[in-house]
């Protein structure tokens, strides 16, 4: 059976995002992870800290975070701080950067860049020193008096992170559409990478993230996630697709505005076709996402992690519902 997890932006107050991981929890989800874009969204920290609040089992995670807005002493500091407080139930999920940098024309790390930081902090886990790189002074978090164990999962799209992911993450967020072939795809890049540090994909934990809407009107679902589509098409896709839609992508990633970054009235929603919807996203009717949810069982995934989209000044409630109710069946 498929774990259930949530993904949530921080587009609504902190009391409004608690009473959605409470939800989740009385509901059976696994993990929420929180959006961390500082210039779009409300802060993830404060959300996650006040989220945490009477929760017991949920396990919390970032969808994701980055090493340039936030400094690794920073990082490593919040987050051995969030598994203390909630009995280890953390889980680092970092990626190279998206909209966080390029909102304000910074670019997203590179691939050794990741790597490093991935390295340093989980020293600083441990309670060891690293090298500032800019000063040069080594640093450490003075307050550990033991190791403390906080994954790291990787955010991934494209064939060369989804292989570094399974080379040195614990786990991976993999953005890359629901169409079967897509996922299969993203999983032989996945093991390419585990099998260069002696492991196999049983060592890492998949999630797949999707946008999520869930109507009994197809075509209103089909609309609510068209900008998370083409936010995931915009990266380079994990398979070749029809030429005609691969000229739909070419466009979308001439207009994206990052400003408008999974905004469900995005203007570059308007550009994405019920063909990409189908291959990229959880979206239709009840009966149409249960059959699609169904096709997922048995790929290789652990989890599926919605990310529910409703129209602006809506609740995510019935959203939220809905999938448990589908997942708990399939």
């Amino acid at each position: 059976m498929l774990s259930k997890g949530i993904g949530l932006f921080p587009t609504e107050p902190v009391g409004a995002m608690r009473d959605y991981v409470q939800l989740c929890e009385s509901l059976g989800y696994d993990n929420v992870w929180f959006g961390d874009s500082q210039n779009i969204w409300r802060e993830s920290g404060v959300v996650m800290g006040a989220a945490a609040v009477g929760t017991h089992r949920i396990v919390f995670g970032t969808g994701v975070t980055n090493a340039v807005t936030r400094h690794r002493s920073l990082l490593a500091s919040s987050w051995a701080t969030l598994s203390e407080f909630t009995g280890g139930r953390a889980i680092l999920g970092i990626g190279t950067g998206d909209s966080s940098l390029r909102t304000m024309g910074l670019k997203p790390l590179k691939l050794a860049e990741l790597e490093q930081a991935v390295t340093e902090l989980r020293a600083l886990f441990q309670g060891e020193e690293v090298a500032e790189p800019t000063s040069g002074a080594h640093y450490h978090l003075n307050y550990l008096d033991a190791p403390v164990d906080v994954p790291v999962y990787i955010a991934a799209s494209a064939p060369k992170i989804l292989q570094l992911s399974g080379r040195i993450a614990d786990g991976v967020i993999v953005l890359v559409g629901t169409a079967p072939h897509f996922i299969e795809g993203a999983l032989e890049r996945i093991e390419a990478g585990a099998r260069e540090s002696g492991r196999t994909l049983k060592d890492l934990k998949i999630v797949l993230w999707t946008p999520t809407a869930i109507d009994d009107d197809p075509t209103e679902a089909r609309d609510l996630v068209r900008a998370h589509v083409s936010r995931v098409v915009i990266r380079p896709l994990p398979a070749p697709i029809d030429p005609e839609l691969q000229q739909v992508v070419d466009r979308i990633r001439e207009s994206y505005d990052y400003y408008h970054h999974m905004d469900t009235e995005a203007s570059h929603a308007d550009l994405v076709p019920d063909e990409l919807v189908d291959l990229f996203a959880l979206a239709g009717t009840p009966e149409e996402c249960t059959k699609r949810l169904a096709q997922l069982q048995g790929l290789g995934i652990d989890q599926v992690s919605i990310v529910p989209f409703v129209r602006p000044g809506q609740s995510k409630e019935a959203t939220i519902r809905m999938f448990a109710e589908i997942a708990d069946r399939v």
